[in-house]
């Protein structure tokens, strides 16, 4: 495509890198298949392979020895069913298009992560969360996902006719196969106000963590880690939760409103932040962090981030404060932000309401890694899950109990992908498939209508030299 770094095929020339340039993706071919056609062809012909969304991952997450294909080039779907309230929607579609396509229409998502250029399947295949009391993560939209499984066939599930395989392959890692589409949950179309509060006390956190998170739609807190404070209270407040044009308080539990726009990263500019100062807007500009028009070309920075139960919140935000001197030197900024529970298999906040305290980090591997593992010990007593698409280095064994529903998404993988071939070192160390009962394959759910099936059929996945995939210098 004219413009388009990808090749319908292309064998790497020169190595290809995620968002933030700490992963160098070991895939030995790169794919945009233009037709679900052209996909169950390259998938059933194929020994391993797995989905690349935008690459906005910091874990190797995305990686495969193999082939890495994006979704991206098939053809575009945006379908809205008024009646259900729900949208169907190709899997490589980024969320800042499809928000403001259901804006027009006078609808919306519940919810949006931070930055509105992520790829829905991507997404939710990890589990990314906005943030809000009543929110949950992402991927508790969906009510329906297509997938090509490693036969080439075209498998749909839903909440309707296989919730509970729907529930294990929505935070599903590409381990089941490759997304193609997803049918996500509608709400009618609302306006938000953001307010921006300075220098909350701490104490008044530990004292008033209910109500602040409370206080909005959507609550988030930046730290560094550094002093008493918490640098700043980002409230994102539906219309109607205050009096219409008038300012939030000029002084809130110690905290001072912001005098203009600011960005969570101090010193950095404000242009490319959400309009603040109590600004009347639509949604999908005030959910996220950023504007949708700002497309980041690359990062210079790491990520980690950590779920708790939110019982155990005010405790843990104090673990982390008592190495604070350990974190702080690798930091840019810590967001602390609210999710809401849900049933979903892999899901960090399964049927727990969680507090995520996130990490962005300078880009010096060799500074975050015993930072990381510093912050790792001081979670481990409250079962901090990980986000599964950011840098973290708890063992499989660790964090296998961290997850009931793990030996059931162990068999549903088994039954999907038998030979493994969507997996890759993450994966197959974290999550590895169970075997099947011999009368068991997803071919058995239902296919969708009128899509023919691949006719070749995959050779044995080839399976690479174990690795740990830890944080550790790249």
């Amino acid at each position: 495509m004219p413009g388009d770094s990808w090749a319908a095929t292309d064998r790497m020339n020169a190595r290809r890198t995620n968002w933030a340039g700490n992963i160098t993706f070991s895939a030995e071919r790169f794919h945009r298949p233009a037709s679900a056609g052209e996909l169950q062809r390259l998938v059933a012909g194929t020994r391993r392979i797995r989905a690349l969304g935008t690459g906005h991952s910091f874990s190797r997450i995305a990686d495969c020895p193999g082939d890495l294909v994006s979704v991206a080039g098939l053809p575009k779907v945006i379908q809205i069913d008024p009646g259900r309230a729900t949208v169907t929607v190709s899997a490589g579609l980024r969320y800042g298009e499809l928000a403001e396509r259901l804006n027009e229409a006078g609808w919306a998502l519940r919810n949006l992560g931070s930055l509105p250029h992520i790829s829905v399947a991507g997404a939710c295949a990890t589990g990314t969360h906005g943030s809000g009391d009543a929110n949950g993560n992402l991927a508790t939209a969906v009510s329906a996902l297509e997938l090509v499984t490693a036969d080439g066939d075209i498998v749909l599930l839903s909440r309707d006719s296989d919730a509970a395989a729907l529930a294990g392959a929505v935070v599903g890692l590409g381990a089941l196969g490759i997304v193609t589409s997803l049918t996500l949950d509608l709400v009618p179309a609302f306006a938000i106000r953001q307010y921006v509060y300075q220098g909350l006390p701490r104490d008044q956190l530990d004292e008033h963590l209910e109500s602040i998170f409370a206080s909005g739609y959507s609550v988030s807190l930046f730290t560094d880690w550094r002093g008493p404070k918490i640098r700043q209270v980002w409230r994102k407040c539906l219309a109607g939760e205050r009096d219409p044009g008038l300012p939030g308080p000029g002084r809130w539990l110690g905290a001072e409103l912001a005098d203009g726009p600011r960005h969570p990263v101090p010193g950095m500019s404000a242009v490319h932040c959400t309009e603040q100062r109590g600004v009347l807007g639509p949604w999908q500009l005030r959910l996220p962090h950023f504007r949708p028009e700002f497309t980041p070309g690359s990062g210079a920075e790491l990520q980690s981030e950590y779920l708790v139960p939110r019982e155990h919140a005010i405790e843990a935000l104090a673990a982390v404060g008592r190495i604070r001197g350990r974190v702080a030197p690798a930091l840019q900024i810590s967001e602390i932000r609210t999710v809401a529970a849900d049933d979903l298999w892999l899901s960090p906040s399964y049927q727990r309401p969680s507090v995520a305290i996130h990490f962005t980090w300078i880009r010096d591997p060799e500074a975050v890694a015993p930072a990381l593992a510093a912050i790792e010990d001081q979670l481990a007593p409250f079962g901090a899950r990980p986000h599964w698409g950011k840098l973290f280095s708890v063992s499989p064994a660790v964090l296998g109990g961290l997850y009931q529903r793990l030996p059931d998404f162990q068999r549903l993988r088994g039954e999907f992908d038998p030979a493994g071939k969507f997996g890759n070192e993450l994966v197959d160390s974290y999550v590895p498939a169970s075997r099947p009962p011999a009368t068991s394959r997803p071919a058995d759910r239902q296919l969708r209508p009128g899509q023919p099936t691949a006719s070749a059929r995959a050779r044995p996945a080839h399976r690479g030299q174990f690795r740990t995939g830890r944080c550790a210098p790249q």
